[in-house]
């Protein structure tokens, strides 16, 4: 991957015929990660994604005292067997990864660290006060200004077993506490309020890993998980392909027709990315699962959709992207969580999209979007990958320049390369 401040994107000038192998999702490395290092023996995770978040990742758990060692691709993690900072405060960096700034704050806690967290100015502005309420009643002591980065996490006595929140603005907050529950003395119950819980995926894959990982957790009703204490047992897992990157990869045949097929893709899947199969359909192309994995063929004529996203909200982007180049109107519902990701991603896609040409209004928790993309422009990122792969579907029809694409390493550095190797194939 070339470094480069701006990236001219390759226009389709003919269907494409391409086979593209997605790496690993960051959910669930970032997972196996956490549990790995909690865990009462060394694990090994095979093919996991490398990218900025799971690098952020393993060095914020090696801060706590785990050991990561790459052995070609996979990774053997040796566990944090017991606070290793004699006292000190140690830093912690969460650059814009939301698992990490809401995943290992727990772990922080069930380990006995002192440590203080801070992370990119635009990770300054996503919300945390939740989980940090959550370990305050756990019996942490925590020292924060404002309710976000940065701020510091001292290990109290554990005085609690159960908590209510409200996970509307994310569902990493019901996923960072319990995957550390099993190593607080008492378990712990997590009781959330709230109208809606977003990306509920996220949270069953959160409990499917667990599970593989020796843990039990029940869930007594729709918004109600309890982990009971106990080992987090030691496992060799491999690692699925991230089915959110692939979206982007499996868009490019519905705008420029032609087929892509992603190898590996799993039969029986947690990742919120899986729904991509439906929502091709839906755009009018064809989805196919089969032994070489899944190949979605398209014509070139994007149909208009009316999609309920609140469950797999991360795939927006990549929808709204798809759904500029339809002639007709389409409707994105049940996004508004997406304002505290990265970027406040409602506002850039309807931002972005109308600097193409599309005509798109913005409401509180939705987006429509009545007229296709038209011209060319130069698409700002945000710092946000998800912001970086809406634009390169955009650039398949329009001249489209990309600033700081790099951002992208987020989840996967070389989706520029990949981008360039499908749509030229």
């Amino acid at each position: 991957m070339v470094n480069r401040t701006h990236w001219p994107v390759p226009r389709a000038t003919a269907p494409v015929r391409a086979t593209c192998d997605v790496p690993g999702s960051k959910s669930l490395t970032n997972r196996y990660f956490v549990l790995a290092a909690l865990a009462d023996a060394p694990s090994i995770v095979r093919s996991p994604l490398v990218s900025r978040d799971t690098e952020l990742m393993m060095r914020a758990l090696d801060a706590l005292g785990a050991t990561f060692t790459p052995h070609g691709n996979d990774m053997s993690v040796d566990p944090i067997m017991c606070s290793d900072t004699n006292g000190a405060e140690v830093a912690i960096d969460c650059g814009l990864a939301g698992t990490v700034m809401r995943f290992v704050p727990p772990v922080a806690l069930a380990t006995g660290a002192r440590a203080h967290f801070d992370g990119d100015p635009q990770a300054r502005v996503r919300p945390m006060q939740t989980i940090l309420d959550a370990l305050s009643d756990l019996g942490a002591k925590v020292e924060s200004e404002n309710g976000y980065l940065p701020f510091s996490i001292t290990t109290g006595e554990h005085v609690g077993h159960t908590v209510t929140i409200d996970a509307s603005q994310s569902s990493q907050f019901v996923s960072g506490l319990l995957l550390s529950a099993a190593r607080f003395p008492l378990g712990l119950t997590v009781k959330h309020l709230g109208e809606t819980v977003p990306s509920k995926p996220h949270i069953d894959m959160t409990i499917a890993t667990l599970k593989q990982y020796g843990v039990e957790v029940t869930q007594p009703d729709p918004t109600t998980w309890a982990v009971k204490p106990g080992p987090v047992h030691a496992i060799d897992v491999t690692v699925e392909p991230d089915l959110s990157n692939a979206s982007t990869f499996l868009g490019v045949p519905l705008i420029a027709g032609g087929s892509v097929t992603v190898p590996h893709w799993p039969t029986h899947t947690d990742q919120a990315g899986h729904a991509f199969v439906d929502i091709a359909r839906a755009f009018g192309g064809t989805a196919e699962l089969t032994p070489a994995g899944l190949t979605v063929t398209g014509t070139g004529t994007v149909k208009p959709v009316d999609l309920d996203l609140s469950q797999v909200g991360e795939l927006t982007p990549v929808v709204a992207a798809i759904a500029a180049h339809a002639r007709g109107t389409s409707h994105l519902r049940g996004i508004g969580h997406l304002r505290g990701h990265e970027t406040d991603r409602l506002t850039a896609l309807a931002t972005e999209l109308a600097k193409a040409g599309a005509q798109v209004e913005e409401g509180a928790d939705y987006l429509t979007i009545s007229s296709p993309v038209s011209t060319g422009c130069t698409w700002n990122s945000y710092a946000d990958h998800r912001m970086v792969m809406a634009g390169a579907l955009v650039g398949l029809t329009q001249d489209v320049t990309i600033e700081d694409p790099d951002t992208v390493a987020k989840t996967l550095p070389q989706f520029t390369d990949m981008f360039e190797r499908v749509v030229n194939t």
